[in-house]
């Protein structure tokens, strides 16, 4: 049975510093899933835990008391909604949720493209050439699956984000091409193994619609290795919600999903 557009578990509230749109509630993310039949959603935002230790100036203030101050979560028969966050790496491979309150979140999504924090995810100049940013690609996800967690709950989030090279189209694209095939199959298929979910990230698609194989090559690789894809919009204002189901469409055709592909937080 073709992979059925049931669930959306990445998405961003006005508790996310990069949202604060009062708009992106949970009223109005429950009205968006009962619009296009989801039955699934997760509110995921920005987070780093007090316990773990330094933090970016931007996440300090988004400790676990400020992404909970969301809760209670409605509670309806047609929808299910997860309580989640959106981890963070360090430079020094520290990811910033500690052990306890992993255990109260439904769904952890993680990046391992966000190289834009200068002097918190790389280096203080951000001087990193596009082919040691396709490196980190690997070294970053390597730590994550390197980590004690609870991965039927965990999704790495938008493997092929333009935040991995920002500097201009050209190193995006070198950023991604630098992946070492053998590495990026290795790494992909300890995923698999480890039942964590794979991203189908809304921006995600719109880049791989523009630059075509650098980026899908990625998720074709994850579909070889047997790992399982879930559906993020990522969105964080309402207007950012505009065309994500039919993106999630175009991406299932184009890697011919099927239910059997899909990722079930458990």
């Amino acid at each position: 049975m073709k992979y059925v557009v049931d669930h959306d578990l990445h998405i961003h509230t006005f508790l996310s510093s990069c949202s604060r749109n009062p708009k992106q509630n949970p009223e109005f993310l429950l009205e968006y899933a009962r619009e296009n039949n989801l039955k699934r959603i997760s509110v995921t935002d920005h987070f780093w835990d007090d316990a773990m230790g330094e933090a970016s100036s931007w996440y300090k203030k988004q400790n676990f008391a400020h992404i909970s101050a969301i809760l209670p979560l409605p509670k309806t028969a047609d929808v299910e909604f997860l309580f989640g966050c959106e981890g963070e790496i360090r430079k020094d491979l520290t990811l910033g949720i500690s052990k306890e309150n992993l255990e109260k979140l439904d769904m952890i999504v993680i990046p391992t493209t966000h190289m834009h924090m200068k002097g918190f995810t790389v280096s203080s100049d951000g001087s990193e050439s596009s082919e040691e940013r396709g490196r980190l690609w690997c070294d970053r996800l390597e730590a994550v699956l390197n980590m004690d967690l609870p991965f039927r709950r965990v999704g790495i989030a938008h493997l092929a984000c333009y935040l991995i090279d920002k500097r201009s189209d050209s190193d995006y694209i070198a950023a991604l091409s630098a992946i070492p095939e053998d590495r990026m199959t290795e790494l992909l298929s300890k995923a698999a193994e480890l039942c964590v979910g794979i991203e189908l990230n809304a921006d995600d698609i719109r880049l791989g619609e523009k630059f075509g194989d650098p980026i899908m090559r990625i998720f074709r690789r994850a579909k070889e290795c047997g790992c399982k894809f879930y559906l993020g919009s990522d969105s964080h204002h309402p207007e950012e919600f505009r065309g994500v189901i039919n993106r999630f469409e175009n991406v299932i055709d184009a890697l011919s999903l099927t239910e059997d592909d899909k990722f079930i937080p458990a």
